[in-house]
C-alpha cells in the first residue's frame, strides 16, 4: 500500500481510469439483468455496443470535469455532485447515441434508468471506500503523531494538509464544543480537551497544533496555560486572515511565540491619530535599519507619506530597508520618494542639509545604542550617540523649523541603573528643556518596555538554547520585564507622537511584567521538553542562573513619579516628570562633552549622578580602557599579582 501511495499523481489518476474502465460495462450489465429479471445471450447482443459505449463516453467526461484530479483521501461529499454530473450527462449521451444507431427498437428506457442510479452508486462508494481503506493505511504511517486542537474550518483544512506529506500523522481532534465530542471528521475522531493526559499516552502524540486562528490572545493563553503541564511540543496556525485566500499549508505552522504566551489583545490603532504626522508629509526616521526604526518605516510607508527619508550609520542595515521599502512600494502601488542616507545625527550640518533640501516635517528619532551591558563597557560611545546625537539632531530639527520631533525612549530610564538608561533619561530631559523655549518644533518622548524579536531580545536566544539541547542562560531568577511586540509598539509611537503638546513623556501600557525564569519554563514545556531540577531530575533543559550583567537591574519601571494621566487612546499615558531648566542643562552637557573628549571616565560618572538625579549604578565604571589601566598590583608572600 506504502507503494501506492508513493505513486506519482498521474500513475494514480490512470489506474483510477482502467478500474471504472472494466467496473461501467460490468454496471450497465447489471442494469440489464434487474431490468430483465436474468439475461440470456440474445439480450447482451442487443445491448453489446451500449456496453462497450459506457465507458468510452464516460470516462472523457470524468476527466473533463475533473473527477480524476479529486485526491481520494481528502474528498467530501461535494464529489458526489460531480459524480451526479458526470454519469447523467454520459447516460443522456448514450441514449442519444442509441437512438442515432437503432432508433431504440428493442431497448428498454428503463435500463438507462437503472444503469444511472447504478452507476452512482459504484461511483460514490468506490471512491468513498478507497477514501477509507487509503486513510487507514496512511494513518498506520510513521510520520509524527500530533492532534489538532480546534475542530472547525481551520483544523478539517490543517489535517488535509497534513495528509499530503508524510511529516506529520493526524490522530485525533480536540475541541471544546459538546457537540463535536465523540464525533468524526475526515475519519479522525473528536475529543474533550479533559481526555488529553490520556490521550497522549494512548496515542503516543508528540505534538499538538492548535489550529484555532479566531481566538482571541487572552483565550489563546489560557488554552496554552491548560496544555503546557502535558509536556508535548505545541504549534500553532496564522491567523485567520491568512487563511482567507486559499488553503491552509504544513509551511504555514509556526513554533510558540512570546506573544502567545503573554495574552496580550492588540488594540485597534486609531487612524486618525496615525496618520496626523504622516499623511503627506516629509517624514525622517533616524536610526532606519534597527529593530523599532525599521518596523516605524514599514508602517510609515503604509500611511502615504510624501517623503520618506531613512538616516542609518550601518551600510548594510540600510541597504536592508531600503529595499524591503521599495518592494513594499510597488505590492502597495503607492508613489511615495524613498531616499537612503548614510550617516549619523551627530553630523548636525549634514542633517539640517537634509531637513531643509526635502522639507521634513515630522522626525521620529530611534538612532541609538541601547544593548545594556555593550553600552556598559563603552560608555563613552553610548553617551555621544544617545545624548550628544539627540542634542545634535534636536537642533537641527529647531534651526530648520520641523513641525514635530518625536524620541523613541525607554523604561530603563526610569531610575536607571545603568549608562545606557542615564543617557535616554538625559535625551529625555534635553528636549523637554527645549519644548519650554516656544520654538516651532514640538517635542515629545514614548518611553515601552523590551520589544519582541528585537536585537538583543531574551527569547531568540533562549529559542536557540533550546534548540541546541541546553543549558538556557538567566541572569537572575527574579529577574522580570515588560514586553510588547514590535508592531504594537511602532503604532503606539506613531499615534503617541500626534497626541503632543510639547515635552510629553508619553508612557505605553505593557500590560503585567513577565518573570524571565517563568518565561523559560514555559517555552521549554511548550517545546516537548522539561527542565531538569531537583524535583525533575530526568529534565532534558538546565536552567542556569548566571548573575546580573553590569547594568542591569532585576525590575524595570515605566514612570518615575506618580503624576500620570490618561489620553484618548487606552494604551497611551501622559507623565509629567521633572526638568532641568536649559541654561543648567547647557553647562552640564559642555562639561560632559569636554570629560568624553578626554576620557574623564570618574568625571563623566560624576556627571550623570549630577543630571539624572535617579541614576543608581549598579556597578563600578565598566569601561574596558578605564578597566585595564586601573589594575593596581597588589603584593601577597612576595608575590605580585593584579587584581
Amino acid at each position: 500500500m506504502k507503494l501506492f501511495l508513493d505513486l506519482s499523481r498521474i500513475r494514480k489518476q490512470m489506474i483510477a481510469a482502467t478500474v471504472d474502465l472494466f467496473m461501467l460495462p460490468l454496471t450497465f450489465c447489471l442494469a440489464i439483468w434487474l431490468r430483465y429479471d436474468g439475461v440470456d445471450g440474445a439480450l447482451f447482443v442487443q445491448y453489446i455496443f451500449l456496453i462497450i459505449a459506457a465507458p468510452l463516453v464516460s470516462i472523457p467526461i470524468f476527466i473533463r470535469i475533473g473527477l480524476y484530479r479529486a485526491v481520494i483521501r481528502f474528498i467530501d461529499q461535494k464529489i458526489v455532485y460531480v459524480i451526479v454530473l458526470g454519469v447523467t450527462l454520459s447516460v443522456v449521451l448514450l441514449v442519444a447515441l442509441a437512438a442515432v444507431m437503432t432508433h431504440m427498437i428493442g431497448l428498454s428506457r428503463g435500463v438507462f434508468g437503472i444503469y444511472w442510479i447504478s452507476a452512482i452508486t459504484y461511483m460514490v462508494a468506490s471512491r468513498f471506500i478507497a477514501r477509507g481503506y487509503l486513510l487507514h493505511a496512511s494513518g498506520s504511517g510513521d510520520g509524527i503523531r500530533v492532534a489538532i486542537y480546534g475542530a472547525g474550518r481551520a483544523g478539517m483544512q490543517l489535517a488535509s494538509a497534513l495528509r499530503t506529506g508524510h511529516e506529520y500523522l493526524p490522530v485525533a481532534f480536540i475541541d471544546d464544543k459538546r457537540a463535536l465530542q465523540d464525533t468524526s471528521i475526515a475519519g479522525i475522531k473528536v475529543y474533550s480537551a479533559d481526555q488529553l493526559h490520556e490521550l497522549v499516552v494512548k496515542k503516543r502524540i508528540k505534538e499538538i497544533l492548535l489550529a484555532m486562528p479566531s481566538l482571541t490572545k487572552g483565550r489563546q493563553k489560557r488554552v496554552l496555560d491548560q496544555l503546557e503541564p502535558l509536556k508535548v511540543k505545541i504549534k500553532v496556525t496564522p491567523p485567520v486572515e491568512s487563511l482567507l485566500s486559499g488553503t491552509l499549508r504544513v509551511q504555514d505552522i509556526r513554533d510558540i511565540e512570546i506573544e502567545d504566551l503573554l495574552g496580550r489583545d492588540q488594540v485597534l490603532p486609531d487612524t486618525r491619530l496615525i496618520s496626523t504626522c504622516i499623511t503627506g508629509k516629509s517624514v525622517m526616521v533616524t536610526g532606519a535599519g534597527g529593530s523599532i526604526g525599521s518596523e516605524l518605516c514599514r508602517q510609515i510607508i503604509r500611511l502615504k507619506p510624501a517623503r520618506l527619508i531613512l538616516l542609518e550609520m550601518s551600510e548594510f542595515a540600510l541597504y536592508s530597508i531600503e529595499q524591503e521599502l521599495r518592494a513594499l512600494l510597488n505590492t502597495l502601488q503607492l508613489d511615495a520618494e524613498l531616499i537612503p542616507f548614510l550617516g549619523s545625527v551627530l553630523e548636525q550640518e549634514k542633517c539640517k542639509r537634509i531637513l531643509t533640501t526635502f522639507l521634513v516635517e515630522t522626525i521620529y528619532h530611534a538612532a541609538a545604542y541601547k544593548h545594556v551591558p555593550l553600552v556598559e563597557h563603552n560608555p563613552i560611545e553610548g553617551i555621544r550617540n544617545n545624548v550628544f546625537g539627540t542634542l545634535s539632531i534636536a537642533q537641527a530639527a529647531m534651526a530648520t523649523q520641523v513641525t514635530s520631533f518625536v524620541l523613541i525612549s525607554t523604561d530603563k530610564a526610569v531610575r536607571p541603573t545603568n549608562v545606557m538608561g542615564s543617557t535616554k533619561r538625559l535625551a529625555e530631559l534635553i528636549l523637554q528643556a527645549f519644548a519650554r523655549q516656544k520654538t516651532n518644533t514640538r517635542f515629545c518622548m514614548v518611553r515601552f518596555g523590551n520589544v519582541l524579536g528585537s536585537s538583543g531580545s531574551v527569547v531568540p536566544l533562549f529559542r536557540r538554547q533550546i534548540m541546541a539541547g541546553g543549558p538556557i542562560t538567566v541572569t537572575h531568577p527574579e529577574i522580570t520585564r515588560y514586553f510588547m511586540t514590535i508592531p504594537e509598539a511602532a503604532q503606539l509611537v506613531l499615534q503617541a507622537g500626534a497626541m503632543g503638546e510639547g515635552g510629553d513623556v508619553f508612557v505605553l501600557d505593557m500590560g503585567e511584567p513577565v518573570k524571565i525564569v517563568d518565561l523559560a519554563k514555559r517555552m521549554v514545556h511548550l517545546s516537548g521538553l522539561e527542565v531538569r531540577s531537583d524535583v525533575t531530575p530526568d529534565g532534558t533543559i538546565e536552567i542556569q542562573h548566571v548573575g546580573l550583567r553590569p547594568g542591569e537591574k532585576l525590575y524595570e519601571e515605566l514612570l518615575i513619579g506618580e503624576n500620570v494621566e490618561g489620553t484618548e487612546h487606552p494604551l497611551i499615558l501622559r507623565a509629567q516628570e521633572a526638568e532641568i531648566p536649559l541654561a543648567m542643562l547647557q553647562g552640564w552637557l559642555k562639561d560632559l562633552s569636554d570629560a568624553c573628549d578626554s576620557f574623564d571616565y570618574e568625571q563623566v560618572r560624576a556627571l550623570l549622578l549630577r543630571m539624572v538625579n535617579e541614576y543608581a549604578p549598579q556597578c563600578g565604571i565598566e569601561d574596558f580602557i578605564w578597566r585595564e589601566q586601573n589594575k593596581m598590583p597588589v603584593t601577597i608572600e612576595n608575590e605580585q599579582v593584579l587584581h
